[in-house]
């Protein structure tokens, strides 16, 4: 069982978002491995995703700004070693690691934090809730939505018309994450 590595340089670049605001559809569903490109197609991350489709739409959602163009290469059948095999050989080809693969990669993978850009009130308000979680809870809660509300101005800003629904659930602990 062997998939070829095609070389990152030749495969063909595709708008992260279409001219109808939607996301390429011809990854739904689909194993590969991807490369993500800022405006001026520096490379800002590559990953390997069960569902390259979702994983796009979860990476457009925590680093907007980086998201507008994209090489794949999906594989027929999955296999890690393969995914990670060819991961490690675009970002090998690429010259450095993107800051999405090493400092920046919490950023690209992990539920965002809102706690980490509460405002001074917020933090004020945080602080001063001692002993009653339900308030804490509904603290971050509003905190989630508008930060949640800033994240889609920003996607219908670049005109996405993709549905985005985050787990409601999470945003009491102050996480934002696609449903």
């Amino acid at each position: 069982m062997t998939e070829d590595i095609h070389p990152l340089a030749s495969l063909e670049f595709f708008p992260y978002i279409d001219s109808e605001g939607k996301l390429p559809e011809f990854v739904q569903g689909k194993i590969g491995v991807y490369a993500i490109f800022d405006s001026e197609k520096v490379l800002q991350f590559v990953g390997y995703s069960r569902d390259t489709y979702l994983s796009l739409k979860q990476h457009l959602v925590r680093q907007t700004e980086y998201c507008y163009w994209l090489k794949v290469q999906i594989i027929d059948r999955p296999s890690r070693t393969i995914l990670e095999n060819i991961r490690s050989s675009w970002i090998a080809e690429n010259g450095s690691q993107p800051e999405g693969n090493g400092a920046g990669a919490a950023k690209w993978n992990d539920p965002i934090d809102t706690k980490t850009v509460m405002t001074a009130q917020e933090v004020a308000n945080y602080e001063g809730i001692v002993a009653d979680e339900l308030a804490k809870d509904k603290l971050l809660k509003n905190v989630a939505r508008r930060v949640e509300n800033e994240i889609l101005s920003l996607l219908k800003a670049r005109g996405v018309t993709e549905e985005i629904r985050f787990n409601p659930k999470l945003k009491t602990s102050g996480l934002l994450d696609l449903k």
